[in-house]
């Protein structure tokens, strides 16, 4: 089930306030999002997840298409979103419709054994506290033939990322 928050939960705040210190970045496959999402969350058995845009840069009919299907109350807020998706498949259902649209988000699951910021310039940045769990995803998304970038690094101050 998809729900639509109205505050962003602790695991956002505690993302945000200290981004953990390892990451890397893969070009969004946009052609590609379901395989790119089954790859990304397929070593993990996850509760639950929540994402937090920061910036909607065209109307995210993906976003919206997915809470307006039954799954969740819609926002009224069609530029700010912060949606918490329960189970393995409504989480991959929410990062398809995110990484779809052209929107800055931040995704937390539950166990919070990654995280990633994507962004509307196609660039999605996976982070990790334990650098081996890192290169054991990202070395899966390569396999499975997603393209990293290797010299990106992506910076935030606050609530503001680049």
């Amino acid at each position: 089930m998809l729900i639509a928050l109205q505050q962003r939960p602790e695991e956002i705040q505690r993302f945000r306030n200290a981004p953990w210190p390892f990451q890397r970045t893969f070009k969004t496959p946009l052609k590609d999002l379901n395989r790119f999402v089954s790859s990304l969350l397929a070593p993990f058995s996850l509760d639950n997840g929540v994402l937090s845009t920061d910036e909607v840069v065209f109307e995210p009919k993906n976003l919206l298409r997915e809470l307006a299907s039954g799954s969740g109350p819609s926002t009224n807020d069609r530029y700010e979103f912060i949606i918490r998706a329960a189970g393995q498949t409504e989480i991959a259902r929410l990062l398809e419709a995110a990484l779809g649209d052209w929107v800055d988000f931040v995704f937390v699951p539950t166990p919070e054994l990654f995280a990633i910021y994507a962004d509307h310039d196609e660039f999605t940045t996976l982070y990790s506290d334990d650098e081996s769990r890192l290169i054991r995803l990202a070395s899966a998304l390569e396999k499975a033939g997603f393209e990293p970038v290797a010299t990106y690094v992506r910076e935030s101050s606050g609530d503001k990322w680049r």
